[in-house]
């Protein structure tokens, strides 16, 4: 057996483990310790979080009843979704359809990563269709999707395409990895992962956005004027304010920061200057421009590069164990024939690391809400967007604490809320 692709002896898997264990270990305290209380704690205590004060008892019956109608095919999705990668990553299966789709080809290694991967996405993705377009229904029903089904299935076609091509390219680099560095070959993947996220978020405004919205410059006005010197006195100048045309798809509102440099821009949807007044676009406008002043994408690369050396180091583990790669069809991890296992493991890896991920986001928006609230002194818009937000988008205005500690990337509308609450008396002008 070629020690290019084999498996790893005996001492190896042992360091590999240790460094798994050492590296989840440190994210976790990172995740942990990382200081919430952003505020002192205002005489009397802070403000109590009261789900009702963020909606009318109509808005707040039907976020929940959207919520209910979504929920359950959300985590039926979620479970089909591991099963179908289960069943190619457990079972000779998912080497089979590698070998299969690569024969054509010469049948060579790196078009069973490559047509392997993409085969192997689409079918998990068709496997979900039915759900989605379930779901799809639903936020028709609820007035949150203005989609066609045409749109909407250019739609799922795109994401599909781009994540398919994204992952097989990925998964070449590490198999070729694994085969020309047997040894440290996870060392070397988890420092591509970490540069591969900053390069994303270069490339992102510029390559993937256009795929899904059109985008033009906002017209002069004394908001665009307004958001401009917003940004400056953020310290984060940018180089100019565009609107996506969000409305041929969702009522939805939004509006965030994207891009370094030259390329970053603040976006704003069409929906949000249609339905909320300029000095709650400026509201939302300052908490993006909070991310970008405090390197909340340096703090998330550093975060995701530790993340991602100790999870290729424990991907690393993993695929040293023969048993693991028998069930799979597969001889190590420079043999293409992997490439089901590997995306399970990457499917497992992602479910196991959202609930860390979401305690770091919830932070990250938390300080980025604080520094909205400093930059423009004003907590009245600051609560009025959070329930015009909080309507529009359908958000569930106290959703069951389990949901929200594994799913939820920010704080609920009345958290933040009471956020704004604290804020002012604390700090209020």
């Amino acid at each position: 057996m070629s020690t290019a692709v084999g498996v790893q002896p005996t001492s190896r898997r042992l360091a590999l483990a240790v460094a798994a264990v050492l590296g989840l270990a440190l994210v976790a305290v990172i995740a942990v310790v990382t200081p919430w209380d952003l505020l002192p704690a205002p005489a009397g205590g802070r403000t109590p979080v009261d789900p009702a004060a963020a909606f009318t008892a109509e808005q707040a019956a039907r976020a929940e009843s959207f919520a209910r109608a979504l929920r359950p095919a959300s985590l039926t999705s979620l479970l089909l979704g591991l099963v179908v990668s289960a069943v190619f990553g457990l079972t000779p299966a998912g080497a089979a359809t590698a070998r299969a789709v690569a024969r054509p080809l010469g049948g060579g290694w790196g078009w069973q990563v490559l047509l392997g991967t993409v085969a192997l996405l689409v079918a998990g993705r068709l496997a979900t269709l039915p759900l989605a377009a379930y779901a799809e229904v639903v936020r028709h029903r609820y007035g949150l999707s203005t989609r066609s089904w045409g749109l909407w299935a250019r739609d799922v076609a795109t994401s599909t395409g781009i994540n398919a091509g994204i992952t097989a390219v990925g998964l070449l680099v590490l198999v070729w990895l694994a085969r020309r560095a047997p040894r440290t070959w996870w060392a070397w993947a988890g420092g591509g992962a970490a540069v591969l996220v900053v390069v994303g978020s270069f490339l992102y405004p510029l390559l993937i956005e256009p795929a899904f919205n059109r985008f033009a410059p906002m017209p002069d006005s004394p908001l665009r004027t307004e958001l401009l010197a917003l940004a400056e006195r953020s310290g984060t100048p940018v180089e100019d304010v565009l609107v996506a045309d969000a409305s041929r798809r969702t009522t939805a509102l939004n509006a965030y920061v994207s891009g370094f440099g030259s390329t970053r821009r603040i976006v704003v949807y069409d929906t949000l200057l249609e339905q909320v007044p300029d000095e709650q676009v400026e509201s939302i406008a300052a908490h993006e421009l909070g991310h970008v002043a405090n390197d909340d994408v340096l703090t998330g690369t550093l975060i995701g590069a530790l993340g991602a050396g100790a999870g290729t180091a424990l991907l690393g583990w993993l695929l040293s164990s023969t048993p693991l790669l028998r069930r799979a069809g597969a001889s190590g991890p420079g043999d293409g024939r992997v490439v089901g296992l590997l995306l399970l493991l990457l499917a497992l890896g992602t479910l196991v690391s959202t609930p860390v991920q979401n305690l770091v986001s919830r932070h990250i928006e938390v300080r980025a809400d604080l520094h909205a609230l400093d930059l423009t002194g004003d907590p009245a818009s600051f609560i009025a967007v959070q329930r015009s937000l909080g309507s529009a988008n359908l958000n569930d205005p106290d959703p069951p604490a389990a949901w929200q500690w594994f799913f939820g990337s920010h704080p609920t509308s009345a958290q933040r809320i009471a956020f704004a609450e604290d804020w002012t008396r604390v700090r209020g002008r």
